[in-house]
């Protein structure tokens, strides 16, 4: 089938693309001894070097989807014997719908060759083989190359040039070994293997990938994803429509450390147990594009009537009521900047996600409040724009200005979209979880789509309303009122800083904390300072933006030392009033193993929801007691400040951000998955209560 495939590939491109693919060779080979000389019935490893040329690719024993294997055929005096090929661990090549494995840039084929116990010393013969390969790019094309290598044969054969040697070791490094560790698999939606390592469940892992010997086991473009556990490693894959599975089912698993090192083992996967905790995550099974687009969608939606966002929402509601009613296009106009500034702070926050996750960060939504730097850069954010709405400066263009009188701008109203995003991160809607936990396993395509739909949804109400006369005309007329209703909103915005310095006493010390409080008084002076100067001139225009730079230099200089100290312990553990213990995923196996309830909050110091449920459900006396009657653990997976066992334990279960709820009940295989958004009620008939 794959050879049929192949011959189609050439088929389809060979009328069209003739002309524009040159005849020269995309592939130039030779072969290479690791030493010239070889001992009577001894051996020598000889490497055929394909050097690639940029853009287009080779391939392993199994290419994947499509594509044939580079073979050698050798021709070689009697007596003598080649040995079948080592073949270095490929990479994924996606080329299409298709996903191969191969080879780019440069890459050496092993092989041993023995010579004859009878063979004469002195003598030099010359070994014959034809290689031949396909290399594709947008095509693919047959090559093939007559190869000759000299050897000759010595009692005592010199030792290999030191560069040879070195080639060849790191030719050999990359060449799979047999895994010391048994290794299972499991079929039911997901293929998943089982590397029973525990030194790899505590090792720092960065990525992990399958490549399976034969074709017909998975499916290859599929995304594939892996946990560490306490007693090893598994790693999920997509099982093929009707998947070709034996009693061994053999592959090359390529697991990349922190540091960048590779280790890649040869593995015969038995049918056994996989550990439960770390089943595949929810989303590979139960969430397609179509609905992660339509939750992403609704969640931003929902995302508006979050708490955290409110205050800024609000700001916008002036805005858009102080313009609309004297020019409609105008309110249409700042409605699409702000949409524009809230959808491109989407995209750019799933754009470092994906950049950090890619370099081996396990980070996920919300992540840039587990940083102090953030946090406390946050804190000063809202604490400035509280300074403003209360009157002590004003920033021209902005929407601030003679008791709101003049309007807003496109420039204020899509930094007010930017804002108004850098606030929800900590705010999680209900509808959020799946999608974003989809997006993260998905390619950078679809990941940006999904945000790009949660960007459109969380903008779409104020874009709608600047574009809607029918809906302008129910917003208040402007007045007098609105000057201190802006006023007012202040008191949000001082409330929504003084919840941030709260989450950077969680992640540094008291130290760090006085520092924030002393930066945030330099820059409530340094902004007065600016106020009383705007609209003067000569010696208050001086004295404002003497002001402005010693206020920047200050930040510049001090902000950076407030995350040179991070606190790592889990202080969030008593936060509900009930008995708790820090998350360890070696200590849920073991409770489990026990028949013991177990209930995990994963919950952070920076997210709302969180805190909303520890106060209206966990706080429950009914709830407190259901806990102490049924004797359930109570573990909290405190995400405040990052932790990559964490982060595994959201992946798992398909979640990129908190909060997640799991219960396990005595002797269940699977956790039961509670909302997100929780009621006393929803406790109790999740546990039983």
């Amino acid at each position: 089938m794959r050879f049929v495939l192949a011959i189609f590939g050439l088929l389809l491109f060979a009328t069209g693309a003739a002309a524009q693919v040159d005849s020269a060779p995309k592939v130039q080979a030779r072969l290479v001894s690791k030493s010239g000389e070889i001992a009577p019935g001894g051996s020598v490893v000889v490497a055929l070097e394909q050097s690639i040329r940029p853009g287009w690719h080779t391939y392993w024993v199994n290419p994947g989807e499509a594509g044939l294997p580079t073979e050698i055929k050798w021709t070689l005096p009697p007596g003598w014997h080649a040995g079948a090929i080592e073949w270095p661990y490929p990479k994924r090549l996606p080329v299409g719908p298709l996903m191969n494995y191969g080879y780019e840039g440069k890459v050496w084929l092993l092989t041993r060759i023995t010579a004859p116990k009878q063979a004469k010393p002195g003598v030099t013969i010359t070994l014959k083989a034809t290689g031949s390969w396909l290399v594709c790019k947008e095509v693919c094309i047959p090559e093939d190359q007559p190869l000759t290598l000299a050897l000759t044969v010595s009692a005592s054969p010199a030792p290999p040039y030191s560069t040879i040697a070195e080639q060849f070791a790191a030719t050999r490094a990359r060449i799979p070994v047999p895994s010391p560790w048994p290794v299972h698999y499991r079929l039911s939606d997901t293929l998943d293997l089982f590397v029973a390592a525990p030194a790899l469940g505590k090792a720092g892992v960065k990525d992990v990938a399958f490549f399976p010997l034969a074709s017909g086991a998975i499916t290859d473009f599929a995304p594939q994803t892996f946990a560490q556990v306490s007693n090893g490693l598994v790693v999920h894959l997509k099982p093929a429509k009707n998947p070709k599975l034996g009693n061994i089912f053999a592959g090359v698993l390529a697991i990349t450390s922190n540091d960048g090192s590779v280790q890649a083992l040869n593995v015969k996967a038995t049918p056994g147990a996989v550990p439960q905790s770390a089943s595949a995550p929810a989303t590979a099974a139960g969430t397609t594009l179509p609905l992660a687009l339509l939750f992403a969608l609704l969640g931003g939606l929902i995302l508006n009537l979050m708490p955290c966002v409110l205050p800024v929402l609000a700001m916008k509601a002036l805005a858009i009521a102080n313009t609309a009613h004297a020019d409609r296009h105008e309110a249409a106009r700042e409605g699409f900047a702000y949409g524009i500034g809230a959808v491109l702070s989407f995209l750019a926050l799933a754009a470092a996600i994906i950049v950090l996750r890619a370099g081996g960060d396990a980070i996920g939504w919300g992540f840039q409040l587990q940083d102090p730097i953030a946090v406390a850069g946050f804190a000063l954010l809202i604490f400035v724009v509280g300074l403003n709405l209360s009157g002590v400066f004003e920033v021209p263009g902005i929407g601030a200005g003679e008791g709101l009188t003049r309007r807003g701008g496109s420039a204020g109203a899509f930094f007010t979209g930017v804002l108004a995003v850098a606030v929800a991160a900590p705010c999680t809607a209900p509808f959020m979880a799946a999608a974003l936990g989809y997006a993260l396993t998905q390619s950078v395509v679809i990941s940006l789509g999904i945000f790009l739909a949660l960007g459109i949804g969380f903008a779409a109400p104020f874009v709608v309303i600047g574009l809607s006369p029918r809906l302008t005309r129910w917003l208040p007329k402007p007045g007098a009122w609105m000057l201190r209703f802006r006023q007012l909103l202040a008191f949000p915005m001082y409330a929504t800083a003084l919840w941030l310095v709260w989450v950077l006493g969680f992640e540094t010390d008291e130290s760090r904390l006085l520092l924030l409080l002393a930066l945030a008084l330099l820059v409530a002076f340094v902004l007065w300072i600016l106020g009383i100067s705007q609209g003067r001139s000569g010696r208050w225009r001086a004295a404002g933006w003497l002001a402005i730079a010693v206020g920047a230099a200050a930040l510049v200089y001090l902000l950076p030392q407030i995350g040179s100290i991070s606190r790592t312990s889990h202080t969030l553990a008593e936060v509900s009033g009930i008995p708790s213990r820090s998350y360890s995923a070696a200590e849920v196996e073991t409770l489990r193993a026990k028949h013991q309830p177990i209930f995990i909050n994963a919950t952070a110091a920076w997210c709302i929801t969180c805190l909303v449920n520890e106060k209206t459900a966990f706080s429950d006396t009914r709830v407190q007691n259901a806990f102490a009657q049924k004797h359930i653990a109570y573990i909290v997976a405190d995400w405040t400040n990052r932790d990559a066992a964490i982060t595994a334990l959201l992946q798992q279960h398909g979640r990129s951000g908190v909060p997640l709820y799991l219960y396990y009940p005595p002797g269940a295989p699977e956790a039961l998955v509670l909302p997100q958004v929780l009621t006393p009620t929803e406790v109790l008939k999740a546990i039983g209560g």
